[in-house]
């Protein structure tokens, strides 16, 4: 490692302990902590590896007006704390240095907010403008060291599994790979733009298709989509393809380094020791959602059949229809106050859009207006999936908006009655994705997720029933990996864009490069990307992801530190061709 000792320093802020007691040292860093106790004046000295204090003697009026987060380089004397001042809670607790000399670097302004103590009722826009105050918050700035050991971790496991790893362009071509791309006007040629890539997808199909076997980068990608609370515009992502692999080939990869990594970045985790295979419709049936969060018990039914031509008069018409009925479990909750159901159904309309929530809850007999409408049969068949001492849900509509609103109760459940081990990791794969969905707003087929993956057999008969050889791993109910075989056959590739109403023509202006790439000799390859800012958020325990990047924008989209985005002057859009035209 490379000395950190300079003429600002003799050790960190963070090394000295009672082995260098009596030692003559130079420390450099910012006020992290002033307190004047009148004869003495204490200094709790911090820069990237800790803190040090400092003991100064009373009086000194530069001292008194120094203010926190200026930055001073101190020349002392280590010294034993006396037992009832040691420190535990800091490696540099046992000693202090007690000054001899001292020099202010820069001087700090009145700031914004504190730095020590964490203060939480900050606003983040504030604490983003100062982005650079911030990161100096222990919290903060833990997470972003955090994010540096996480990201070296998956970089050394890629290189010891024999992937190379290349850097892909991030000026490139405008595609439809799902989001909005982010453009950029060309100067040199006239009405022309580029795209930031939303993902190195063809890249790194063209990376197997040139000869290379196994490829890895920690890629940005760029996606200009509605922001949510866990959605950047701009994030990075662990990248990979491999050439001449089934699914299980590049799950391996998944299998290996995920589960050591949550080993070794959140040592207390309760980690499951299987990691499930469930197809999507499997998981959409019994979990309400394609990325479900195992740790909760709760398991969705469907129960159409038991409601089909009963006396429950709602239900059963519905069911006539062609509606579905989804079951959903409350186990140890028939002793809740009413004041508990009705919260949930409550929920339900507001929340899930449902015209209400029917329910019965199994004591020793079963009771509710559900329960009076139904025969001893039926009820018996319903206890048998409630248990006894639960509480058994109904959500009643069109299966795909079942699907979903079940889901979503089941979610809630499952923190409302405290099910969910915090400390517990839980990992699966869903695949057998649908290649086509249905769009309901025009009623024609698009691509259901990545429009390069390999169809699982014909692409003859209706589109809707076609799979996709395409997965996702998911972590406590979050997407955390997606991936799967690539289509390499030109022919292939033509006919399933046409599915999707894109003709030959679209498919050779759009993905030129790959088609004609396709034309001379390319072999079965497939990938996947694992989110690296969602895996940091989830490991560190953080409440979104801004918490655990560097620099990132705000939810509408903006850098309040640098003034992003921001106007250009009019030499500017002259030089890339472009007039603004202003909002009404």
């Amino acid at each position: 490692m490379l000395s950190l000792k300079s003429k600002y320093r003799t050790h960190t802020c963070g090394e000295l302990n009672t082995k260098n007691v009596g030692e003559t040292v130079v420390l450099s860093g910012w006020v992290h902590r002033k307190r004047d106790h009148g004869s003495l004046l204490f200094i709790d000295l911090r820069d990237n590896y800790g803190i040090t204090q400092i003991v100064f003697n009373g009086g000194d009026a530069n001292l008194e007006k120094l203010r926190p987060e200026s930055v001073i380089m101190v020349t002392g004397t280590v010294v034993a704390r006396e037992k009832s001042a040691v420190n535990d809670k800091i490696p540099t607790g046992s000693i202090e240095v007690q000054s001899s000399a001292w020099e202010i670097l820069t001087n700090s302004d009145v700031l914004p907010f504190q730095v020590f103590g964490d203060d939480g009722s900050v606003s983040e826009d504030l604490r983003l403008k100062y982005r650079y105050i911030d990161l100096r918050r222990e919290s903060l700035h833990k997470n972003i060291l955090f994010r540096n050991s996480v990201i070296k971790f998956l970089r050394d496991k890629m290189w010891d599994m024999g992937f190379s790893e290349f850097q892909t362009p991030i000026l490139t071509v405008s595609s439809p790979e799902g989001a909005r791309d982010y453009i950029v006007p060309s100067r040199y040629h006239h009405g022309m733009f580029y795209a930031l890539p939303q993902a190195p997808q063809q890249f790194k199909q063209l990376i197997q298709i040139s000869g290379f076997d196994r490829y890895f980068q920690i890629a940005p990608c760029f996606r200009d989509e509605d922001l949510r609370a866990d959605r950047l515009l701009e994030f990075y992502q662990l990248d990979l393809e491999m050439s001449f692999v089934d699914l299980r080939d590049i799950q391996a990869v998944g299998d290996e380094i995920i589960p050591e990594m949550i080993r070794k970045f959140a040592p207390d985790a309760k980690i499951g020791s299987e990691i499930p295979h469930i197809p999507f419709d499997t998981a959409m049936l019994k979990y309400g959602s394609d990325k479900p969060d195992l740790r909760n018990p709760i398991e969705i039914s469907d129960v159409t059949e038991i409601f089909r031509g009963s006396d429950f008069g709602i239900f059963a018409d519905a069911v006539a229809g062609g509606s579905v009925v989804r079951a959903i479990p409350a186990p140890n909750s028939a002793s809740q106050p009413r004041s508990w159901f009705d919260k949930l159904g409550e929920f339900a309309t507001k929340e899930l859009g449902l015209g209400g929530l029917g329910y019965i809850i199994f004591a020793e007999e079963a009771k509710g207006p559900v329960a009076k409408k139904l025969d001893a049969d039926r009820i018996a068949k319903l206890r048998k999936i409630a248990g006894d001492n639960a509480s058994l849900f109904f959500v009643c509509d069109k299966a795909e908006i079942a699907a979903k609103a079940a889901g979503k109760l089941r979610n809630k459940l499952g923190e409302d009655l405290n099910l969910i081990d915090p400390k517990e990791f839980r990992l699966c794969w869903v695949e057998d994705f649908p290649m086509y969905e249905l769009n309901e707003e025009t009623g024609t087929i698009d691509f259901g997720h990545n429009p390069f993956s390999l169809p699982k057999g014909s692409l003859d008969g209706d589109p809707l029933t076609i799979k996709a050889n395409q997965f996702d791993m998911v972590l406590n109910g979050n997407e955390i990996c997606s991936g799967g075989l690539r289509n390499y056959n030109p022919e292939t590739m033509v006919k399933a864009f046409a599915i999707a109403g894109y003709g030959e023509d679209v498919v050779k202006e759009k993905f030129g490069g790959m088609y004609a790439a396709f034309q001379y000799g390319a072999p079965p390859h497939g990938g996947c990307a694992f989110g690296i800012d969602r895996l940091v958020m989830l490991l560190s325990g953080a409440e979104n992801l801004r918490e655990v990047v560097l620099f990132p924008t705000n939810q509408r989209g903006q850098d309040l530190m640098l003034g992003a985005p921001r106007e250009v002057t009019e030499k500017q859009l002259r030089e890339v061709h472009i007039q603004v035209r202003k909002k009404n």
